[in-house]
């Protein structure tokens, strides 16, 4: 079915209270930014909805690629906006049935106008008369082959015929923005999307082991991403910052089981700078207890102490093939496992410490210019633009 209309139904925003109104405002925003190039969209604001228009109809399948990746809606449906009138409900109803047969039907309504003189129950059972009157279709209230919806609003009423699942969460911008740590490998863009999906504006941050290594095909895995993820709410940019020369310094200081460690405890100074240039709060990365060397517990410990904003690690109590499934859905893994050397491969010891001692730790980096350090990969940091329209690379 083309349509110009689409009901759009909310689920964590109904429990904000008096700050509901700032959340159907932020999620509004961001589906009107989802279409922009449809044609501007005007949404209006209904009791516990919104009902989306834009300046011609357009297929169903269109409203779903649209929509289905906007944060802070629960499911969403092309709609048909009709007076409140039981004879014309009914009419245009029975415009709109099935061309072909089908097994089995029934009729929901709801009212968030009670002041509608017909019950929900009465005009179910008015609509459901008359297509079984015309069709000769069973109803059937458990498992329905197709349903009838149909919503009384205050100022109108929607009719529509298939919900369509959306993301949930809260609309991206309302709860501030955080720096990731993104690496190009698995983990990372799945906590991406977690953040996403918390309501925060992420700033994707990308460290490569330039000028040394496969750093090229590193910085574009981590572009691919950011724009495949560009529908959910990732900016249309991300930071580089090459680290290869500052790895290297770490080398000739430090004992080799600890370099792991110490590339991390860098890379957070780095990416805290980064972020608090971009009016950021917190870090995030995709560490998942227990799955690497560097994300024991003593690891994650010794790793935040060189922050001074939160670390925030949506992942952590996820296992690796739970984050591969999520990878899978959001469509990044693909990407992920392309070829591209990780930063912290560069360099990477026969053997990582998996319980650092934070003494230990403090009394290495005493060795190191690490201020210097920081301010040398602050000046070779770039804001690389990523267009919508550039190639993904082959998968």
């Amino acid at each position: 079915m083309e349509s110009r209309y689409a009901v759009v139904h909310y689920a964590e925003i109904g429990l904000k209270g008096r700050n509901r109104g700032f959340f159907e405002r932020a999620l509004a925003r961001r589906i009107e930014e989802r279409l922009q190039d449809i044609g501007p969209a005007l949404v209006a604001r209904l009791p516990g909805r919104l009902l989306v228009q834009l300046p011609r109809p357009v297929p169903e399948a269109l409203w779903v690629e649209r929509l289905r990746t906007v944060f802070g809606i629960a499911y969403f449906a092309p709609a048909i906006p009709t007076s409140k009138d039981l004879h014309t409900l009914t009419e245009v109803i029975l415009h709109h049935l099935p061309s072909e047969p089908i097994p089995s039907f029934r009729v929901r309504a709801s009212r968030t106008d009670k002041s509608f003189p017909v019950t929900s129950q009465e005009i179910e059972r008015h609509i459901g008369a008359a297509i079984q009157r015309q069709t000769g279709w069973r109803v059937n209230l458990s498992e329905p082959a197709w349903v009838v919806y149909i919503e009384i609003a205050p100022k109108t009423a929607l009719v529509y015929f298939a919900r369509h699942q959306g993301p949930g969460g809260l609309p991206v911008g309302v709860s501030g923005r955080v720096g990731l740590l993104l690496s190009g490998g698995i983990d990372s863009p799945v906590a991406a999307y977690f953040m996403l999906k918390r309501g925060c504006e992420v700033i994707p941050i990308h460290f490569h082991s330039g000028p040394f290594g496969d750093w090229a095909a590193s910085e574009a895995k981590a572009m691919a991403i950011v724009r495949w993820m560009r529908p959910y709410g990732m900016p249309p940019w991300l930071y580089v910052v090459p680290i290869g020369e500052l790895q290297r310094a770490i080398v000739l200081a430090a004992p080799a089981s600890y370099r792991l460690i110490l590339y991390r405890r860098l890379m957070v100074r780095i990416a805290e700078a980064l972020t608090r240039r971009e009016n950021g709060k917190a870090l995030v990365t995709g560490d998942s207890l227990g799955q690497v060397a560097s994300q024991t517990l003593e690891s994650l410990s010794a790793i935040e102490d060189a922050a001074t904003m939160p670390i925030l690690r949506p992942l952590i109590g996820l296992d690796k093939v739970e984050i591969i499934d999520w990878a899978r859905r959001i469509g990044t893994y693909g990407i992920s496992i392309l070829p591209g050397e990780d930063c912290c491969q560069f360099l990477m010891p026969p053997l990582v410490v998996t319980r650092p001692s934070l003494e230990t730790t403090h009394k290495i980096e005493r060795r190191l210019q690490i201020e210097e350090l920081v301010q040398q990969a602050l000046a070779q940091a770039l804001r690389i633009p990523v267009s919508d329209q550039a190639p993904v690379l082959a998968l």
